[in-house]
């Protein structure tokens, strides 16, 4: 209280001393230079008084705005705040609401001089909303409280309070209040609770199932065992009959074999004789093998054989015909792809070396194989290794490779269609496998075989062939070789009435086709070597360059010597 007074003594002393320095600057002209007199001192103290009474009505009125602007910035977020907000006396009684504390009890406006203990639901609860304002009075402390209230609609809510005991005037306090709902809180709490209950009843009642099942499992284990047990008194039994059949196949196979040397493959002229060699030679290694041969030959006949004849025939030969396979499928057939590596992928498919993984694989018509597949097939030839399509993995295989192409690959190795590096490590150990017209010696024996293989598969009998049939058969220069001879034979078989093979009427179309397609090819060889002559005398036997033949006739330079050297065009 001292200090408040001595504060108020020394704002008075200051307000004093500004009015008679306002009074000075008056009186400055009027004053004489001789003493005041009495008089003239009352009357300077009565103006400086008044003076000091209009200084302090100005500042009075500032203080009052300033308080009104306070006043209504509190009463605005005091009444619009979005928590709900009471003040309350020592009795509970509600002296002040915002609009939140309405909404919050469901009643319409902003309503005073209510009880607050009137919405609380139970009498425990209202004693402990007392109890809660006792406290907060007497200990001066933010306080929190939670209840559950009756809302004037008849709805029920938890809330939770939180009170502060603040000094109004006079030492005269009041009690300001925060409600916050918390019933979806409690809801939500109730529901984590149940949910927790029922996982931990799932998770006992899973683990019930799984002991059942284990239970359940150990004794199909001991069943098992005993199987086992079982099985392997018989395996003894099964081994011995293994050995049987692998015995029986081998005699089986050296006696085919002794028939016609190689099992499938039919013949026994001299052209024929240097491939049984071949194949001899090179069955037992491990080598790479390049079969040559127009189309029909019987590449893929060789191929099996030698496989047949190698330390790899327990395991399979694996057969992949490029030219049948479409170019955007030739990598997944080879090296397979997993799942979503392109579009329609749906499923993981394991490739043909993977398949042939310890055995053969046979890539038949190698020379139809794309060039950008070219450089994963040498890979695979040299590392023995490759990924599949959409995966990273390295796969690593023992694969024996098998190439055919009925193509001149070395021509391909020239025009750019063929890497030359992978034309290397497939030529390792070629075989040209001789045409039908070249071993027409053979072509009886290939009869027989043929007529016996379609007398069964049609249920006919036919047991002979006329000389004259052999004689035509031979004659005929067989453009598609054996496999034309077997397709003939077929049809032959299946018209032919009684037991004698007829193939005649049929024949002597071929002749007549085969003479007219010759003739074709023939004019059109005629007229090939005839218009690279003429191009050539007029670039003046010029051949590269941009006024060369080549470019003129739309042909490589390579290419273009190639065809001179196949007509014997040469300059004169």
């Amino acid at each position: 209280m001292g200090s408040k007074a001595g504060n108020n003594h020394t704002a008075t002393a200051a307000l004093r001393c500004r009015a008679e320095k306002q009074l000075d600057g008056r009186e400055s002209d009027a004053r004489s230079s001789h003493a005041l007199h009495d008089s003239q001192r009352d009357l300077h103290e009565l103006q400086v008084h008044q003076i000091e009474l209009e200084m302090q009505n100005e500042e009075l009125h500032k203080i009052r705005e300033a308080l009104e602007l306070s006043r209504n910035l509190y009463v605005e977020l005091y009444d619009y705040a979005p928590v709900a907000y009471f003040t309350f006396d020592q009795r509970g009684v509600i002296q002040k609401m915002n609009n939140s504390g309405a909404e919050l009890l469901a009643i319409d406006g902003v309503m005073t001089g209510l009880p607050f203990s009137d919405f609380i639901v139970d009498a425990e609860g209202r004693d402990a909303f007392i109890n809660h304002l006792n406290f907060v009075f007497k200990q001066d402390i933010l306080l929190k409280c939670s209840l559950r209230l009756k809302r004037s609609g008849g709805t029920e809510i938890d809330v939770m309070l939180q009170s502060v005991a603040i000094a109004k005037s006079n030492d005269d306090r009041y009690i300001l209040t925060s409600i916050v709902d918390t019933s979806v809180r409690k809801q939500f709490e109730e529901k984590l609770q149940k949910a927790h209950d029922n996982l931990e009843r799932t998770v006992l009642e899973r683990t019930e199932e799984l002991l059942k099942t284990n239970l359940q499992l150990s004794q199909e284990i001991e069943e098992h065992k005993k199987a086992k047990a079982e099985l392997l008194g018989t395996y003894s039994e099964i081994e011995s009959l293994k050995n049987r059949l692998v015995a029986e196949n081998i005699y089986l196979q050296e006696e085919i074999g002794s028939q016609y040397n190689f099992g499938e493959i039919i013949g026994e002229s001299i052209p024929l004789s240097q491939v049984f060699l071949q194949i001899e030679q090179i069955a037992p290694m491990n080598a790479t093998v390049l079969l040559l041969g127009e189309t029909g030959t019987g590449k893929g006949v060789v191929a099996r054989a030698i496989h047949r004849n190698s330390t790899r025939n327990a395991r399979p030969l694996i057969t992949v015909n490029c030219a049948t396979l479409p170019a955007t499928l030739v990598e997944s057939e080879l090296f397979g792809r997993e799942r979503g590596a392109f579009t329609g992928s749906d499923a993981r498919q394991i490739g043909r070396f993977e398949l042939a993984d310890g055995g053969t694989i046979f890539l038949d018509e190698i020379g139809e194989m794309p060039l950008e597949l070219q450089s994963k097939l040498l890979r695979v030839i040299q590392d023995g290794e490759f990924e599949r399509l959409g995966s990273p993995r390295t796969i690593k295989v023992d694969v024996r490779i098998i190439a055919a192409s009925n193509r001149n690959i070395h021509e391909e190795v020239k025009k750019g269609t063929f890497r030359e590096d992978l034309f290397y490590r497939l030529n390792v150990f070629p075989i040209t496998i001789p045409t039908l017209r070249q071993r027409k010696d053979d072509i009886p024996l290939l009869v027989n075989h043929f007529v016996a293989k379609f007398n069964k598969k049609i249920g006919k009998e036919i047991k002979t062939v006329t000389k004259e049939t052999l004689n035509s058969l031979q004659g005929y220069s067989w453009p598609g070789n054996v496999r034309e001879l077997e397709s003939i034979i077929e049809r032959a078989v299946i018209i032919s009435q009684g037991t004698s093979l007829q193939v005649l009427d049929r024949f002597e179309k071929l002749h007549k086709e085969e003479e007219s397609a010759g003739q074709e090819v023939k004019a059109l060889i005629d007229l090939e070597h005839d218009h690279i002559l003429q191009v050539l005398q007029k670039t003046g036997w010029r051949i590269e360059g941009a006024r060369g033949a080549a470019v003129l006739l739309g042909l490589n330079a390579s290419t273009l010597r190639a065809r001179m050297r196949k007509y014997g065009i040469v300059r004169r």
